[in-house]
């Protein structure tokens, strides 16, 4: 059973390829550039490598030929929101021109909220093509990630942490590990989850109490500083539009019943996560 991974050198798609290979999955890697550094670890690792570019459907059509399942995952962050709804077009015309028969598209938990965020509405447009190509397929949405916590490592390190949010506002996440073993999961019963839309968190720490947790594993106190929105909206409005969302509203995953859901996904809490990682 040959699993088609689109961003397969970025953090989603990487997660995803991690625990398809974990699972004993044939992968074969969509890559833009198979020359470049992360391709070839790819390829000397005994992943299949097939060049694409998710913005032109003929090559992921020829990516699809073939297989049995494909992830998918589109990005505003470089090319820009219309790009990011040309790459989804692309990826469910290739999907409906080869009848793959499953596509795990990725998107974002409350993309089907009308929230007025940029690119969680640009994701909703995926998803709105992909219902009506006649597709087999699962939406994967996940929350924020603890991952986004690693950016500002040379701050944690001089002993502060920045997030334009309130101190005592939860804000639901999950790992990139835990997102990739859910998506793997799908993709090994997909009987179960096609037609569904599956949003994923693993914990839902306040920023005072992530900053709190990585004190602890870096062994010295780290000050939480909130952002002003008004600062994050004039130097971004996407980025400002989210954290306007996540501060007002927030993310509603129902996170006992994912997991029970998911009982074979060893869910890691932030604290677990970040003591792992190496804050200094």
């Amino acid at each position: 059973m040959t699993i088609v991974v689109l961003g397969a050198t970025g953090g989603q798609g990487g997660a995803v390829l991690a625990a398809l290979r974990q699972a004993g999955r044939p992968v074969r890697a969509v890559v833009r550039d198979p020359h470049g550094g992360r391709a070839r670890s790819l390829a000397e690792s005994g992943v299949e490598l097939v060049q694409g570019d998710l913005g032109d459907p003929d090559s992921l059509a020829d990516a699809f030929s073939g297989a049995d399942a494909a992830f998918a995952v589109t990005t505003p962050f470089g090319p820009g929101l219309e790009a990011e709804k040309q790459q989804g077009a692309a990826i469910v015309e290739a999907a409906a021109r080869t009848a793959l028969p499953h596509l795990v598209m990725a998107s974002v938990a409350s993309a089907d909220r009308h929230t007025g965020v940029p690119h969680f509405e640009t994701k909703a447009h995926t998803e709105q093509l992909l219902a009506a190509s006649g597709v087999p397929f699962t939406v994967i949405a996940p929350t924020y990630f603890y991952e986004n916590a690693l950016g500002s490592r040379e701050e944690i390190a001089a002993g502060a942490m920045s997030i334009a949010l309130p101190p005592d506002t939860r804000l639901q996440q999950v790992s990139l590990r835990n997102l990739g073993q859910v998506v793997a999961a799908v993709l090994n019963a997909p009987e179960g989850w096609r037609g569904a839309r599956i949003e994923v968190a693993g914990d839902d720490p306040t920023p005072a109490e992530m900053a709190r947790t990585i004190g602890r594993r870096t062994g010295s106190e780290v000050v939480l500083r909130q952002v002003p929105l008004e600062d994050v909206r004039r130097a971004n409005p996407d980025m400002g539009a989210m954290f306007t969302f996540l501060t007002d509203v927030g993310y509603s995953v129902d996170i006992p019943g994912l997991h029970d859901a998911f009982p074979g996904v060893p869910w890691e809490s932030f604290a677990d996560w970040a003591a792992e990682r190496e804050w200094r």
